[in-house]
């Protein structure tokens, strides 16, 4: 036997170990995503939004979205975020430097003006150039602020986070559309714990087909564009069945940027969003538990299960691939940093659970499909292959990766109803099948992309995605 056929033998026994540990914690995170669900509405009216909702004394919160030449839909999505049912709220909308007129657009439909504002840098931003608010009564609770780019969202968000005045605040992104509860909703677990609570996400769902009136979802519906109907899956999957899980051992790492609520104090303590990463949204919430393990205080990162929030998602190859190059690159870099937390003892769950988990399963494995496709591919042109013992293997994976996805689709569709017909229940339920041999591969891709211009340290780029905006009914 060669050396390269005991390499060969070597991956293969790798594999069957690896994929063996794959589907065992992934069968784990399912147990748990059941408990954290069922735990969840066993306790959901425990406090009842109601009473949040009509109360003079409940915790203010600030919703920060900053805004980068978003004059399309800049008026509209600021009505949206304007309409929550909360008594104490208010909107803090940051003009990243735009270069068209979605300042002069917000000016003009909001009758602002510049006002002098006790501006604290609590969090290092690009230069703020002013502050804004409504001559409008009705517009009180909105607060624009101007400032010069800085490149990242990140910074947009840490000026937003420096200027809002309540304890904690929504992150999220101006072109998102909210459910009118969203506040009360995310809430609620910073009130009814009696450890304190840093962070609370939701679900976040594909807005591309669906339909919107007065700045609120009228119907949902299934997208019919290609990439979105698989990003529909992978949301639905990510959110309800990964997320939930994690939140059930109070191991959660990531609360996506979309939609986040967060302990204002404990954020700017760990520095708020550092703007050279692009994964943000898993660096913040890493630094804020290594500060909270350091401290030694108990914390918890909380996760609905229900959606509040709709996005606008890539609909075309090239704007999907360097989406998910950029997550992939995000990764990497994240997990790199931090990586001082991996099995260190001072860090707890965060160290011995949740990190390993990222580096071994969300990192690994699109590196160990990659090498295995190479190995494939290796041993058809040179080694004797058993055929059939290997459509047996990936028949196998095919179906658990399946089934978890199906198993996802109709815990959503029992609890939420999200769709608007049977014939898009089941055009979402063939998809499931497709996903695999289509869609994953592109993924997969992506984050081999991202990776690689990590480790030759290529020039950060966000990258623009031009918005078509949200079909809207009257």
């Amino acid at each position: 036997m060669n050396l390269l056929e005991k390499i060969i033998n070597g991956f293969e026994i790798f594999g069957v170990f690896y994929a063996s540990a794959y589907i065992t914690v992934y069968l784990i995170l399912g147990i748990l995503a059941y408990q954290a669900i069922k735990k969840y509405y066993r306790s959901k009216y425990f406090l009842n939004k109601k009473v949040l909702i009509k109360s003079n004394h409940t915790v203010g919160v600030s919703i920060v979205a900053p805004a980068y030449n978003e004059s399309t839909t800049i008026v509209y999505n600021v009505k949206s975020l304007l309409s929550q049912e909360y008594p104490k709220f208010e909107v803090v909308i940051i003009n990243d430097g735009s270069t068209d007129d979605t300042l002069q657009k917000l000016i003009i439909e909001f009758s602002l003006v510049k006002v002098n504002f006790f501006y604290q840098e609590k969090i290092v931003t690009q230069p703020v150039k002013g502050h804004y608010r409504s001559t409008n009564p009705v517009y009180s609770k909105l607060l624009v602020v101007d400032k010069k780019n800085g490149g990242s969202k990140a910074d947009g968000s840490n000026a937003g986070i420096n200027s809002a005045k309540y304890p904690i605040f929504i992150c999220t992104d101006v072109d998102c559309i909210l459910r009118k509860d969203t506040i009360s909703t995310l809430v609620k677990p910073f009130i009814e714990n009696t450890e304190k609570v840093i962070a609370s996400g939701a679900m976040i769902r594909i807005s591309n087909a669906c339909e919107f009136k007065d700045g609120m979802l009228y119907k949902s519906h299934f997208p019919t564009n290609f990439f979105a109907r698989f990003q529909e899956l992978e949301y639905i999957r990510s959110y309800l069945y990964g997320r939930m899980a994690w939140t059930q051992i109070n191991s959660l790492l990531l609360v996506s940027g979309g939609l986040g609520m967060f302990h204002t104090e404990t954020a700017i303590e760990a520095g708020g969003y550092w703007h050279k990463s692009l994964g943000e949204d898993l660096d913040l919430i890493l630094r804020m538990r290594q500060l909270m393990h350091l401290k030694n205080e108990e914390f918890l990162v909380k996760y609905v299960p229900e959606t509040l929030c709709w996005t606008e998602v890539p609909s075309t190859l090239p704007v999907f691939i360097r989406q998910r190059t950029r997550w992939g690159r995000g990764l990497i870099q994240t997990l790199n940093i931090h990586k001082h937390i991996m099995f260190n003892p001072k860090y707890g769950r965060t160290g011995s659970i949740a990190f390993p988990y990222f580096v071994f399963f969300e990192l690994a494995v699109p590196i160990i499909e990659m090498l295995g496709i190479i190995v494939l591919v290796i041993n058809i042109f040179y080694f004797d292959i058993d055929f059939g013992t290997m459509m047996y293997v990936a028949l196998a994976v095919y179906l658990f990766y399946a089934s978890i996805t199906l198993l996802s689709v109709l815990v959503d569709q029992l609890f939420y109803k999200h769709y608007a017909s049977v014939k898009e229940m089941l055009s979402l339920i063939l998809t499931v099948f497709i996903e695999p041999i289509v869609y994953h591969p592109l993924n997969v891709f992506a984050s081999i992309k991202g990776y690689i211009h990590y480790l030759v340290n290529k020039k950060q780029k966000w990258g623009v995605m031009v918005r078509k905006g949200f079909k809207t009914v009257k």
